[in-house]
């Protein structure tokens, strides 16, 4: 619940320092389709190597350990489609951030962008942060926040572990593959090994793993983590009415290693 109340503070302390009319899906890039997503090629049957060769227990929050690498880029998205729960009346929403890091600076971008009304929110909402040292920088409608410092420098730690959450334990699954360019092994999981911050199941409510998969690298950090989930009476993002149907949950890692080089907003 720590995670999922910082999550929706982020996005009320976002929206109380502009103006109140919604944001513009268009000032931000084209989001990526998931079914563009680079896809596995598997390779053999093998054990992982140290220090990933048992039992994981370090990956409550899916993108543990990326600070010890020298640069990546990730995409995280949830997307949800179904009903209010108990009534006939549709429901979807989504929640998509691309992040963006470089160690040597102490530099990171968050792009995030949610359509929908996924966090009470019916209109589409578009953000990008950036933080460079101890400076952060909060952008909105293509204009720089000057007033936002707080803000912008929660907007700019956002992590994949606020939209996906992760898991308390997995165990090596039998499969190496080469996944976004990174050589990786698979690790499998139960459904009560999954913390999901973003989904708080109501009363006669239920979350159902229909299935998911984990794979880490050598580096020991995930490149990739999947979930498709079957949700009945849940409530996400603290919405305000429950909701039922499919939630799919999606991260990829990229370009590990790769110092990006990120600089002040334009504008700012």
């Amino acid at each position: 619940m720590k995670r999922l109340f910082q999550f929706a503070l982020l996005m009320w302390m976002l929206a109380s320092c502009t103006t109140p009319r919604g944001l513009q899906l268009e000032d931000i890039p084209t989001r990526a389709s998931i079914a563009d997503l680079s896809t596995s090629v598997p390779l053999t049957q093998n054990a992982p190597p140290a220090p990933i060769n048992g039992m994981v227990t370090t990956f409550n929050e899916i993108d543990n350990h990326l600070t010890d690498l020298a640069g990546w880029r990730y995409v995280v998205q949830l997307d949800f489609d179904g009903v209010f729960a108990n009534t006939p009346r549709t429901a979807s929403a989504s929640a998509r951030a691309e992040v963006w890091f470089n160690q040597l600076a102490s530099a990171r971008r968050v792009q995030l962008n949610t359509s929908g009304e996924l966090i009470g929110q019916a209109e589409n909402s578009a953000y990008e942060a950036v933080r460079l040292g101890p400076d952060a920088f909060l952008i909105r409608d293509g204009t720089c926040l000057s007033n936002a410092t707080d803000a912008a420098k929660t907007a700019a730690e956002l992590r994949a572990g606020e939209l996906v959450g992760g898991v308390t334990r997995a165990i090596p699954g039998g499969r190496r593959a080469t996944i976004n360019g990174a050589d990786v092994y698979l690790f499998t999981f139960e459904q009560g090994d999954l913390i999901l911050p973003s989904i708080r199941i109501g009363d006669n409510g239920s979350v159902t793993l229909a299935s998911g998969e984990m794979w880490i690298s050598v580096d020991n950090v995930v490149v990739r983590f999947y979930l498709n989930l079957d949700v009945e009476n849940v409530v996400i993002f603290d919405r305000q009415l429950p909701v039922s149907g499919q939630v799919r949950m999606r991260y990829d890692l990229y370009d590990v290693g790769t110092a990006f080089n990120i600089t002040t907003p334009f504008g700012c």
